[in-house]
């Protein structure tokens, strides 16, 4: 890819993505605006029936508390008639007392008139009682026992007769009613008469009828205006009487003037409906509210988590408790919500999540396309490096071939048995190094595709190592090389491919002589850590960065060495390294430092 290319993909892209965040933004923030307006919405419905609800429970309680009023005076004035009544009946009785006893004065005035109209009328009466008067009636068994007295003159003559009977009265009066008095209905009297002397019964009532009649009257007269006054009282003290109006009772009452706010709220009452109310609303939110005068700045009641925060007006939100009074403070309530911006945006959470992931998958997505991009232009410049060191070391064997070759046209080098054994043996080492090049890249294909296949057996990798030395002895010999061997190791023995660990060997003390500027100096060392094989390979080359350190297990990387290209390589040596170790279930690492030289370190199971 060309680079104004990369670049303007890259400029696309960015533009693209500010252009879905800027989007995100501005639905977010109408997302706010909808969900903001939503909650004001539901705050204000809320303390509208709250209000209302207030306001009938205002009405409601003056009704009921002027209905109990009401029922207290009448059972008051019930009782207070009750002892009304009472007295009137005591006061009747006393009066009935009263009239009893002058009518026994007037029975007795009677009786004792009529005893005296007898007395004059009759001889010796007396008053007998209702057995007696039974006794001495014809047929009784009693007799009368008479005294009979004549007063004579002295001529004899008869001048009176005095008659008495064993029943005779004293000369005191007859009837008495300061005393107790059993009287019958009827009193009998025995009298005689005065010419003749002969005895006489008489009846005498012990109340005459016009009497009768007039006590009866009198008690008639007594009990109506009785029943008149009880009537009277009822009517003066009951309270529901006819045309009473409760509500319009109350609805005077609740247009008086000089009632205050305090007394027509019950702020137990409102807090309970507030909080019921928002919970039916689903509001949820930590909320303070206050009760204030309309007319004043002066607040009545305030609820508050805490008493410091202030109602600021975006917070806060206002309504008139008793907007149908016109002569009294209405009063103001007014709700704050202190958490109000993080309650929406908390309820915005799902909103703010789905956004907030899709720009994090876009940004990663920009990212890694980016990343595959350069990652692909490296790998591609690479690839070309590898291609032409490919070409350039196919090419040096090829050439060497063909000049040999060309060589044993020569029939004076066909003679010449010593130069033909020379060049047949430069044709076959070249030929050995073009397979070992071609080898090595198909060993790579195969590791990729997961097709090399493994002989694991027993390795004794001190032995190994020492093999493998000495294969290279030509190569380390040519330049000085000098080589450090402590194969510490007691156990040594690995199971693995005896062919590919010692490719592994062969490249990592390779790669130790080629990057030495100097005679190389090269350390192999072997030692047991726990179940592990410990090989570390070091050297005192030209090292390299922290940052190149990271990358040159990967495929086709070279450490740049600037326009020097006196190092041939493909870039696979260290990728094959990697993989095998991989596939023995080993690890292997690199500490390197620039100029200092670079030490691996391969652990393998034993």
């Amino acid at each position: 890819m060309k680079k104004k290319s990369f670049w303007f993909i890259t400029v696309l892209m960015t533009v693209a993505l500010l252009g879905v965040f800027v989007m995100q933004l501005y639905y977010i923030r109408e997302a706010y605006k909808l969900k903001s307006q939503l909650f004001d919405e539901q705050v204000n419905q809320t303390l509208t029936s709250v209000v209302n609800k207030l306001q009938r429970l205002n009405a409601a309680d003056r009704i009921n508390r002027k209905d109990i009023e009401n029922k207290i005076k009448r059972s008051q004035d019930l009782r207070q008639r009750q002892l009304d009544i009472k007295d009137l009946r005591q006061q009747f009785a006393e009066a009935a007392d009263l009239r009893q006893a002058e009518r026994e004065n007037e029975m007795e005035r009677y009786l004792n008139q009529q005893d005296s109209l007898i007395r004059a009328s009759y001889a010796a009466p007396k008053v007998i009682s209702e057995s007696e008067y039974v006794s001495l009636s014809p047929g009784g068994k009693s007799s009368l026992d008479l005294q009979f007295n004549a007063f004579v003159d002295v001529n004899y003559k008869v001048r009176g007769i005095s008659l008495r009977s064993k029943f005779a009265s004293p000369d005191a009066k007859t009837f008495d009613f300061r005393t107790p008095q059993n009287l019958p209905d009827t009193i009998r009297y025995q009298v005689f008469e005065p010419s003749t002397g002969r005895p006489l019964f008489l009846g005498l009532p012990k109340i005459s009828d016009d009497l009768v009649k007039k006590f009866k009257r009198e008690d008639d007269i007594a009990k109506r205006q009785l029943e008149l006054k009880i009537t009277a009282l009822g009517k003066d003290t009951l309270p529901y009487k006819t045309g009473y109006n409760l509500l319009e009772d109350v609805a005077k009452e609740m247009t008086e003037k000089n009632v205050p706010l305090a007394n027509r709220i019950n702020f137990a009452s409102l807090q309970e409906t507030l909080k019921k109310s928002f919970l039916d609303h689903n509001i949820t939110q930590r909320y303070n509210f206050r009760v204030k005068l309309a007319q004043k700045d002066s607040v009545l009641y305030l609820q508050a988590s805490y008493p410091q925060q202030t109602f600021l007006p975006k917070n806060t939100y206002r309504t008139t408790l008793f907007s149908n009074d016109l002569f009294r403070d209405p009063g103001i309530l007014e709700v704050n919500f202190p958490d109000k911006n993080s309650a929406i945006v908390g309820n915005l959470g799902a909103t703010l999540a789905s956004s907030v992931g899709l720009l994090l998958v876009l940004v990663f997505i920009f990212s890694y396309t980016l990343y595959a991009i350069l990652k692909q232009k490296k790998i591609s410049e690479m690839k070309t490096d590898f291609i032409n060191n490919m070409t350039h070391e196919f090419k040096t064997p090829v050439a060497t071939i063909m000049i040999a070759s060309e060589a044993l046209k020569d029939p004076e080098v066909t003679e010449d048995k010593a130069r033909l054994k020379r060049l047949a043996g430069i044709i076959y080492d070249e030929n050995v190094r073009l397979g070992s090049h071609i080898e090595r890249v198909l060993s790579v294909a195969r590791l990729e595709k997961g097709e090399l296949q493994l002989e694991n057996t027993e390795v004794d990798m001190n032995d190994l190592i020492m093999i493998v030395l000495d294969s290279m002895s030509l190569q380390l010999q040519k330049k000085n090389a000098v080589l450090n061997i402590n194969t510490d190791a007691e156990n040594a023995v690995v199971f693995g491919d005896e062919l590919h660990l010692s490719n592994v060997l062969y490249n990592l003390i390779d790669n130790a002589n080629k990057y030495s500027k100097e005679v190389p100096e090269i350390t192999i060392s072997t030692k047991n850590v726990g179940k592990n094989l410990i090989i570390e390979i070091a050297d005192n080359g030209i090292g390299m960065s922290k940052e190149h350190a990271k990358r040159i297990f990967d495929q086709f990387y070279r450490v740049p060495t600037g326009n020097l290209h006196d190092v041939k390589g493909f870039g696979l040596g260290l990728n094959y390294v990697q993989d095998i170790i991989k596939k023995l279930n080993g690890t292997i690492k690199v500490s390197s430092e620039k100029d200092r030289g670079t030490t691996f370190e391969i652990a393998l199971p034993l």
